[in-house]
């Protein structure tokens, strides 16, 4: 295992980082447990943000390390093409148990943003298969985050990644956010303005008539690009606007799965049934790539009306791996036998209080939280986007806690087997950070 700073640091083209920058000064990790990373100089970082947003049970959990031990020496990879093995099939049906089989499918990925494309074909395909081909179009959200593949980059709503690859898919439209800074800040929990922008909606089926659109996708909570929570009734109006015009909803659930909002899903939150879901991270608690898109029945069924053969021509080398399959089993078991969601919901109001604790401190002119998630909103020095806050995560990590940051919004959602210790450890350092930015 690798413990001393690489002598060659710049073949790595790194993803999301700003590479010069992070090459003249690195940070690097080398080992984690429970709630802590251990850089390569041996200090410890309290993951305050789950890996990234990934890591729900904590890190290096024994039961979970063991069952991708057996598994790699057992069966190192088997395809899922005209084939398989027993645990993908075993951890499909436990999945299904987990939604508490209101939904019927599913169908493994290997990310998120491949889960995300995987359900935006499966929309369109569904939509010919019952002989509706016209239904071709994709609503998504101004300031959606749905990966990077080319599906996910078009339905998604963040400029800094779409504006550099060309004119995306032809065919979307999206829905305008709910963020609201004079009407919403400072709210614990669901704000109360904004679910009437759900009916915007509407106004995209009257512009392009309901039988042209095939799909709505949304985050039920917003988290990369700054953690927006959704107003009070939004989603249930969407999925209203949805059903009355034959519109599949789909929620990605790559950051609320797994229990981000205390509950196994987000969709069980806001008590809201999507048609599809996606999901990822939390699923493997980050230790082995997976993702998956949840079906409901019908949708299944539709494909099964057809011709023999192969239903749905898509697929990728990696579905249910069996190393992912071993991970999510074992995470799943975790989650049960610790009493993981229950311990989370225990926190949740220490949460809130450490987190509204920071209103009044300087440049901050927003805090918004939910479940275990925080957003702490800066506001911007002139001139330079994002920079009080970048220096607010580089100030961080040489304090010992690992935030996140996107644009002048700091984002927190650690491990959900943390103690009030670690909020407590995670807000003061944080507190004292805030109070020295320029």
């Amino acid at each position: 295992m690798y413990e001393s700073r690489p002598e060659e640091m710049n073949p790595f083209w790194m993803p999301f980082t700003a590479n010069r920058d992070f090459k003249s000064n690195p940070r690097l990790l080398v080992s984690a447990e429970g709630m802590n990373y251990r850089d390569v100089d041996g200090n410890t970082i309290l993951d305050g943000t789950a890996g990234l947003w990934c890591v729900p049970l904590g890190h290096a959990q024994p039961k979970l390390v063991k069952a991708v031990q057996d598994m790699v020496a057992q069966l190192d990879f088997a395809s899922t093409f005209q084939m398989g093995h027993p645990s993908a099939f075993e951890l499909a049906d436990r999945l299904m148990s987990y939604t508490n089989y209101r939904f019927g499918q599913v169908f493994y990925t290997n990310s998120g943003s491949e889960a995300v494309d995987t359900a935006l074909k499966m929309a369109l395909a569904y939509h010919r298969a019952r002989g509706d081909a016209t239904r071709t179009r994709l609503i998504g959200r101004e300031r959606g985050y749905h990966g990077v593949g080319f599906g996910g980059m078009s339905v998604g709503g963040i400029a800094n990644n779409r504006k550099t690859f060309g004119s995306l898919l032809p065919g979307v439209d999206h829905l305008p956010h709910t963020h609201n800074l004079e009407k919403n800040a400072f709210t614990r929990g669901e704000p109360e303005y904004g679910a009437h922008l759900a009916d915007e909606l509407e106004r995209l089926v009257t512009l392009h008539d309901a039988s042209t659109i095939a799909a709505v996708i949304v985050e039920p909570l917003a988290g990369s690009t700054g953690v927006l929570v959704p107003p009070k009734g939004y989603l249930k109006r969407l999925r209203e606007l949805c059903t009355k015009h034959g519109i599949l909803l789909i929620f990605d659930e790559v950051i609320t799965g797994f229990g981000r909002l205390t509950t196994p899903f987000a969709f069980d939150y806001f008590d809201v049934e999507p048609d599809l879901v996606t999901v990822a991270k939390g699923l493997t608690n980050g230790v082995v790539p997976m993702g998956a898109v949840f079906s409901k029945q019908h949708i299944y069924d539709a494909f099964m009306q057809g011709p023999a053969g192969i239903e749905l021509f898509h697929g990728y080398t990696y579905s249910g791996h069996p190393l992912a399959c071993a991970a999510a089993l074992a995470s799943l078991d975790i989650f049960e036998e610790q009493k993981v969601l229950e311990h989370a919901r225990g926190m949740t109001e220490y949460w809130a209080d450490a987190v509204h604790s920071l209103k009044g401190l300087p440049h901050v002119i927003d805090l918004r939280n939910l479940g275990l998630i925080a957003g702490i909103e800066l506001a911007s020095i002139p001139g330079k986007p994002g920079a009080r806050a970048f220096d607010a995560f580089k100030r961080a990590f040489a304090d010992g806690i690992l935030i996140r940051v996107t644009g002048d919004i700091i984002a927190l959602s650690p491990p959900l087997i943390l103690e009030k210790s670690h909020i407590d450890e995670l807000f003061g350092k944080l507190a004292k950070i805030l109070k020295t930015l320029d």
